[in-house]
């Protein structure tokens, strides 16, 4: 029941304000939604410089893992790698025995490599390059300085291990003055 005099009540300005949105301002909204998507998204994909340093970092701690769990457990752990990716082992029970894959431990089992990264070299020092990539750990602790190269398109990042055990990641080939220290 209206209160107001009759006639003064007026219809028409009060379902011109209820009709809903315009399709200019729906068309802003969806605008402002897509581009909003689209960065995200944009975001979200990490470029190969990103992904290249994160399993760098990854493989760095790794590494140390394994030289830090070949002196609690008196064997001598090895680290090789191939095309698709890399693996961990431990020397036989008794001297000159054969190396077994890890395959019991989540932390040092087999990984594979993201989609076209590959390890591009290892070096070792006072060892000549041979075909296959491989490092070892040994039980007492001593370990021989090493850079292991990895390459995801033009990016390059370097794993680099002091004789004293340090492990650090740098970006390019190891030679760089902007090295991170990881230990």
């Amino acid at each position: 029941m209206p209160t107001s005099a009759p006639g003064t009540f007026r219809r028409g300005r009060l379902c011109r304000r209820a009709r809903g949105f315009t399709l200019i301002e729906m068309l802003v909204v969806l605008m402002i939604m897509g581009l909003l998507v689209g960065l995200v998204s944009v975001v979200v994909q990490p470029d190969d410089r990103a992904v290249l340093r994160l399993e760098a970092e990854r493989l760095s701690l790794l590494l140390d893992s394994a030289a830090t769990e070949a002196q609690l457990t008196g064997t001598a752990i090895a680290w090789t790698a191939d095309e698709s990716g890399y693996r961990f082992w431990r020397s036989g029970e008794r001297e000159g025995a054969d190396w077994a894959e890890i395959r019991d431990s989540d932390l040092l089992r087999a990984r594979t490599l993201p989609q076209g990264m590959a390890v591009s070299g290892l070096r070792v020092e006072n060892m000549r390059p041979q075909g296959a990539m491989r490092l070892e750990f040994f039980p007492q602790g001593s370990s021989l300085a090493f850079t292991i190269n990895l390459s995801l398109g033009a990016e390059r990042y370097a794993i680099v291990g002091s004789p004293v055990g340090d492990v650090r990641v740098a970006p390019g080939d190891g030679q760089s003055a902007g090295e991170v220290a990881l230990r």
